[in-house]
């Protein structure tokens, strides 16, 4: 009987010796998809350079919305942007 020399064997690694997943660590993580980096919410105020936004429900037309949202990612604060100009801000 001959004895395979292909040694298959790997260092075994606990798993105990992982490093404990802090909320920190999670706050400096990255969530990608493949390699893509997926931002998720909003940024911080501070990293904008903005003042607080407030959510309201708002009626307008379905060729309005169709229109912004053609214009890909970012529309609704290209919509904020028009109405900030339309009452001269």
């Amino acid at each position: 009987m001959s004895v395979s020399s292909n040694d298959t064997a790997t260092d075994w690694v606990d798993p105990d010796d992982a490093p404990e997943l802090t909320d920190e660590w999670f706050d400096k993580a990255a969530l990608m998809i493949g390699d893509t980096v997926i931002r998720r919410g909003r940024p911080p105020l501070a990293q904008t350079g903005g003042t607080a936004k407030r959510l309201v429900s708002l009626r307008l037309d379905e060729a309005v919305i169709a229109a912004y949202r053609a214009t890909g990612s970012g529309w609704q604060t290209r919509v904020n942007e028009a109405l900030k100009k339309a009452v001269g801000l």
